[in-house]
């Protein structure tokens, strides 16, 4: 079973989610027979539709919370929560406070647990340590596969 992970963009421009969603769906299908297992941060934007994408799949996913305060940060706790209760488990980062140091290392962890990596990602560089750019900068360094994919059409908000 592939364990496919995300990395991408919080804020999407009205009318890109559904996009990016379609695109996440078409991905993911042509990376397994049916069994699949996702890797996420589940933050808001590209990683929630994310999971919403591999549980409409019939596939299963884990969740890497940056810290312990991570949920007083995510914009709808109720999608949050919800998602959060459909992950088979659910680990932490070894921080408190949701910070971008927190952020890069929960995508370090995501990083060690899969065989690909999908970015939702518009291709621009970055200097943000907890970057989508930076984080699909490190996944390459490490030799791990990487699709990225930002529909025709997709702003960032």
């Amino acid at each position: 079973m592939p364990r496919i992970g995300v990395t991408g963009h919080v804020r999407l421009a009205e009318g890109t989610a559904e996009l990016v969603y379609a695109e996440l769906v078409a991905t993911l299908t042509a990376h397994g027979d049916g069994a699949l297992h996702g890797v996420t941060c589940l933050a808001d934007g590209a990683d929630q539709l994310f999971a919403r994408a591999v549980a409409a799949l019939g596939g299963t996913y884990e969740v890497i919370l940056p810290a312990t305060d991570y949920r007083t940060v995510v914009g709808d706790r109720k999608t949050f929560d919800d998602l959060l209760g459909k992950a088979v488990h659910v680990d932490y980062a070894p921080f408190a406070t949701s910070e971008p140091a927190a952020y890069f290392a929960a995508s370090e962890l995501l990083l060690r647990r899969v065989d690909h990596l999908v970015a939702v990602w518009d291709g621009q560089p970055s200097d943000v340590v907890s970057s989508t750019a930076n984080v699909v900068r490190t996944a390459r360094d490490h030799g791990l596969p990487v699709t990225v994919i930002w529909p025709a059409g997709a702003r960032r908000a």
